[in-house]
Parts: C-alpha cells; sequence; structure tokens
C-alpha cells in the first residue's frame, strides 16, 4: 500500500474538529500529501404535526456566509505550513458530503474527528464519524478528542 497522497478532513469547526485537522495536517506533511477540509451542513428544517418549518432564506443566507467565513479563517491558518491546503463548503448530510467529496478529489484518506460519547447521547446525536467509518469505501482515521 502506497502513502495517501490526498486526505480529505471533515470539520464543523470546532475544538473537537480542530484536534482532526491538526492530526491530518501533521500527517499530511510527514507523508507529503494535499489536503481538503470539507465543511458540510444541513439547513435545518422543523417538522410539526401539521406541517413543516423551512428556514428562511436570511437563516440559509447567513450560515452559508458563518461557514465560509470558518472556511477561509481555517486555510489561512494553515497556508504557510508546508502542506497544500484547500476548502470545500457543501449543502448536505455532512457523512454523504465526506464521501462525495472524498471521490471528487480522489483522497486516499479521510480524517474525521469525534466527541467519544456513548450510550444514549451517542444513540441521540448520532455521529458523522460513526457513519462515515461504516460506509467508506476509503480508509478512516477517526482522531478522538482527549478527555481531561
Amino acid at each position: 500500500m502506497t502513502p495517501a497522497k490526498s486526505i480529505v478532513v471533515a470539520t464543523d469547526f470546532s475544538e473537537i474538529a480542530d484536534n482532526a485537522t491538526a492530526y491530518a495536517v501533521d500527517l499530511a506533511r510527514r507523508l507529503g500529501a494535499k489536503v481538503t477540509f470539507l465543511h458540510a451542513y444541513e439547513i435545518p428544517v422543523y417538522s410539526f404535526f401539521d406541517g413543516s418549518l423551512v428556514a428562511t432564506a436570511d437563516l440559509a443566507a447567513s450560515i452559508a456566509s458563518a461557514s465560509a467565513g470558518s472556511m477561509e479563517a481555517l486555510l489561512t491558518k494553515y497556508k504557510g505550513s508546508g502542506v497544500a491546503v484547500d476548502g470545500v463548503v457543501r449543502v448536505g448530510p455532512p457523512a454523504e458530503e465526506v464521501q462525495r467529496v472524498a471521490e471528487e478529489v480522489k483522497a486516499e484518506l479521510i480524517v474525521v474527528g469525534t466527541h467519544g460519547r456513548r450510550g444514549l447521547a451517542r444513540a441521540l446525536l448520532g455521529s458523522v464519524a460513526e457513519v462515515v467509518v461504516r460506509t467508506s469505501s476509503r480508509p478512516v482515521v477517526v482522531v478522538p478528542f482527549p478527555r481531561t
């Protein structure tokens, strides 16, 4: 097996994702690989017994703007790190978008962070990392958040 030359790292711009991002960039530096940061989000839709409420255009624009700004800050942080980086922001289910972007950039590796939740918290909140691990045709590195 040859070392990865292209790595996709999923981020929600949280401290947990920052930990995984730093890991991915360090790994890429060692392997001489390129890193694609991916942030995917869904527009909130709230269902009620007699219909549903979709986010307003203003809210959707605000989410898109915040996502783009956060991605630009992430790219700025890692430019000059000795690793080629680029960023992608997508609207859609995060686990599906991770797979889609990995395919598009021909990534050989995916890196995701995890909260390390267990039990009811994990069942209620779900886990993008878990879905990516279960459905990916590529190797996935799951970076746990250090517990204190």
